[in-house]
């Protein structure tokens, strides 16, 4: 990717070869930052630290996107033809119709791209930069290089930089690398001649940290980065949503019907030895009759709908395909703490071996989280709140930051340095993890081997405790010798361990109603939490939840991927996963068949919400969670869910109306004509009155974004049922072509109609039949007993009037039409009536035998 001509290249020849010093004055940087004017200055210089600059909302770009549809360029093609052959006027009707139908598309989506691009707005990746020696949050789109930026557990890389200082600093790097594993990181130069792997310390944009904390000088940033120089072989499609592969499969279906009509009813005209240009510019005009031409644009008012509603309940989408499969979700897999829980953790007590309560423990504990630097957590913060007073006098010499494998963090301390007495190791992590790195335990009598009964009487507290709704974590600390650097590997073990910290999180009020709610709707509700099953079963009962069958890590590692597929449908809560575990289950769901949600805030998070077919988030989630994320919830809130739920619905089943009435009415008319123009000796309908016929059918669909849903269409999860969409193409199709027959009867055998005034009743009827089946077959009840939308309704009157007016007016015969007697013009109006009570006949058959 080029870096745009306008801004300046970055260059500092091999800057991973070079030590801290000589690369701050190679950026002309320093340890406080850049200056703010000087940050804002080589913003100006370098651009904007983004893949691609942002192009600003074009209403000529707009435009032209419209005329460059398919079906347009193929209408195009049809006015080429007809200005070869000398149609001057056929030409300029077929252009006009184009231009006409094209502004309206564009008037429709330049107002809803504006509202989903200030939604978006509201979702930026920030970052933490320091500088006139400050920390601040800055959106990373303004890093310029020299910037210092502090990064740690969560955090995207945000540019290309080396690291000014590094502990115990994983990276993962699999999308620049394929590692598999994440990195360590140190600051020390790399050889000149290493390679992107051996640059030990350099961070890269677009990678993500897995542990640790750093500070990272920037280098490069925007296209000048290496992720930027191979954004194009990087940047993957997303994997397609349910909602487009059901898309993808309804243009399939459609390119072949329409191939075999057009080519069948071209061939057999020109066997006839009718005019070669007119059965070439009907056979087109059929086969862009049937095509629902509006179905992009009706789609994208649709989904910026469905996102403009959804804002105003607290969710912001960041990808607007996913509003669609969000209504389609029937299983929701989300973590407790916040979502089912109230998220306000709270240390509950401090307690030693025995259980009975110690300051010393809270002490140690206030010690390790109050000096840990990497990603802050609702335990960490509940002990905060009670670590001003331990904390006085401490220094920290060293830090072993969280991982998800160890689920262990230490921290060094010193209280006297240069004192000669020992540092202290203070570990904290799960208990079961803490336990595995002790061999003796601290009680009032003094250190004692932690041997079987000592191990089973914690454990058995832990059980208790824990059956109580309590997380249990464990205290170990150790005197350690003062050296460089320490290491989890070989500090941790020997330890004594100290105590428990019981922290204790409440359901939130309403959630077994919430909960409830998404099961009336379709959605089973499955909790994937890192706590330990006691603990997980008991919140599960709280609120409602099957805890009959709770799935722990263990039982998990032990199943195959065919097994889980079979368990996780059975299982309502799976308790102790780490992040990979969270993947394999909703991949063993989708499998199964369902349309799979994840709801999570975390690094540990961002697999699994890749995976799922939609991924929900929040604002104050990790930056690779949000990243990671197709909806990004303002509140972390079920019940907001549960109206985002709703609007997919909504807009879903908008999307299927249209697409009903289109093909319905459309493949039933254009069957008609292919039909009639084998024993008719002229054409039913000219190239011209097809496309406009086509136009305004079009014209009331511009209401069917705001039309109203009967709330039966969003009481359970819908999918693409392409069967379904083919039976009912072809059902009421063959409906609709029997009353164009009728009609067909009435023109020849009655009103001996001559070709203008058999094109003329012909249009008539068919568009009439057309506005009349949108009404009839936009819901499941009675056509009267569910009220249009507003916009719907009055667009639809309008182009009534209009149909029953083309006949009269004084361009007519220019378009081929002819006045029309009162008598026949009745009885076609007499015909649609009887074709509307057909429809609601064979609708109310229809639905009866296919229900779903």
């Amino acid at each position: 990717m080029k870096m745009p001509a306008k801004y300046k290249a970055q260059s500092v020849e091999k800057y991973w070869s070079l030590d801290s010093a000589a690369l701050i004055k190679a950026l002309k940087s320093n340890q406080d930052g850049l200056p703010e004017k000087e940050a804002a200055d080589r913003l100006s210089l370098y651009g904007p630290n983004a893949l691609t600059q942002r192009r600003q909302f074009s209403a000529i770009r707009a435009f032209l996107s419209q005329v460059g549809n398919p079906l347009v360029l193929v209408l195009i093609f049809a006015a080429a033809v007809s200005l070869l052959a000398g149609e001057w006027i056929d030409a300029g009707i077929v252009i006009v119709i184009v231009l006409i139908s094209s502004l309206l598309s564009f008037l429709q989506e330049y107002s809803a791209s504006h509202a989903v691009e200030e939604l978006r707005s509201k979702i930026t990746i920030k970052t933490t930069v320091i500088r006139d020696g400050k920390e601040n949050e800055i959106p990373a789109q303004n890093l310029v290089p020299g910037d210092i930026v502090l990064l740690s557990s969560g955090s995207l890389v945000p540019a290309d930089g080396a690291l000014l200082s590094a502990n115990s600093f994983y990276v993962n790097q699999a999308v620049l690398t394929g590692e598999t594993f994440p990195v360590e990181k140190r600051a020390a130069p790399s050889g000149e001649m290493a390679t992107l792997t051996e640059q030990t310390n350099v961070a890269f944009m677009g990678t993500n940290v897995r542990s640790g904390t750093a500070r990272m000088l920037v280098v490069q940033t925007g296209a000048a980065t290496q992720y930027g120089r191979i954004a194009g072989s990087l940047l993957e499609k997303p994997e397609e949503t349910e909602f487009e592969r059901g898309i993808r499969g309804f243009g399939l279906l459609l390119t072949r019907i329409v191939l075999v009509l057009v080519l069948a009813v071209l061939a057999v005209n020109l066997l006839l030895k009718k005019p070669i240009i007119d059965t070439l510019l009907f056979a087109i005009a059929l086969a862009v009759g049937i095509a629902p031409e509006l179905l992009p644009a009706i789609m994208n008012i649709n989904l910026s709908k469905g996102a403009q509603a959804m804002a105003k309940s607290g969710v912001i989408v960041r990808r607007l395909n996913a509003i669609e499969n969000l209504g389609s979700m029937d299983i929701l897999c989300t973590d407790k703490t916040g979502t089912i829980t109230q998220g306000v953790v709270n240390l509950d007590s401090a307690l030693d071996y025995q259980g009975k309560p110690s300051d010393e423990v809270m002490r140690w504990a206030c010690l390790n989280a109050s000096l840990q630097t990497g990603i802050r957590n609702p335990l960490d913060e509940a002990i905060m709140r009670q670590a001003q007073k331990h904390t006085a006098g401490m220094d920290k010499l060293a830090e072993i930051p969280f991982d998800f494998t160890r689920k262990r963090l230490s921290v060094v301390v010193d209280k006297d340095p240069g004192s000669g007495v020992e540092p202290f190791l203070i570990t904290k992590g799960a208990l079961e993890n803490i336990l595995a790195v002790c061999s003796i335990v601290k009680t009032a009598e003094g250190d004692r081997a932690l041997d079987k009964n000592g191990l089973d009487r914690i454990n058995q507290q832990f059980t208790q405790w824990s059956g109580q709704g309590f997380r249990v974590v464990g205290i170990a600390v150790k005197p350690v010798a003062r050296q460089e650097k320490y290491s989890a590997a070989d500090d941790e073990q020997g330890m004594a361990f100290m105590g428990f910290l019981l922290f204790f999180d409440p359901p939130k009020e309403g959630v077994a109603q919430t909960i409830a709610g998404l099961k009336e709707l379709g959605v089973d509700v499955k909790v994937i939490t890192g706590d330990n099953h006691l603990v997980a079963r008991h919140v599960a009962q709280a609120v409602g939840l099957a805890s009959d069958r709770v799935l722990s890590a263990k039982e998990l590692d032990a199943l195959s991927n065919d097994a889980l597929t079979r368990v996780a449908l059975e299982t309502s809560v799976f308790a102790g996963v780490d992040p990979n575990q969270k993947e394999r289950i909703i991949h063993a769901l989708k499998r199964s068949g369902h349309v799979v949600g994840y709801m999570g805030d975390g690094i540990n998070d961002a697999p699994a919400l890749i995976s799922a077919d939609i991924g929900i988030s929040v604002d104050t989630a990790v930056d690779v969670a949000k990243e990671a994320a197709d909806f990004v919830l303002l509140k972390k809130d079920l019940n907001v869910l549960i109206a985002g739920i709703r609007e997919g619905r909504r807009t879903f089943a908008n999307t299927l109306k249209y697409i009903y009435t289109t093909i319905s009415a459309n493949f039933g008319n254009m069957l008609s004509m292919a039909g009639a123009s084998l024993f008719l000796p002229f054409l039913p309908l000219l190239a011209k009155q097809i496309l406009l016929n086509n136009f305004l059918s079009d014209i009331p669909a511009i209401g069917v974004p705001g039309d109203a849903v009967d709330p039966e269409l969003v009481e359970k999860p819908r999918q693409w049922n392409l069967r379904g969409i083919r039976n009912f193409m072809i059902i009421f199709g063959l409906v609709s072509s029997l009353f164009d027959y009728a009609a067909f009867g009435l023109l020849m055998l009655v009103a001996r109609a001559k070709e203008p005034m058999f094109q003329t009743g012909w249009f008539v009827e068919s568009l009439l039949t057309e506005l009349v089946v949108a009404l009839v077959v936009r819901t499941r009840r009675l056509s009267w007993q569910s009220r249009p939308g507003r916009l719907l309704m009055i667009l639809t009157l309008f182009v009534a009037v209009v149909t029953f007016a083309l006949p009269y007016l004084p361009f007519a015969g220019i378009l081929g039409f002819t006045p029309l007697p009162a008598w026949l013009m009745l009885s076609l109006a007499a015909i649609t009536v009887l074709y509307a009570g057909a429809v609601e006949i064979t609708k109310k058959m229809y639905y009866r035998r296919f229900p779903g």
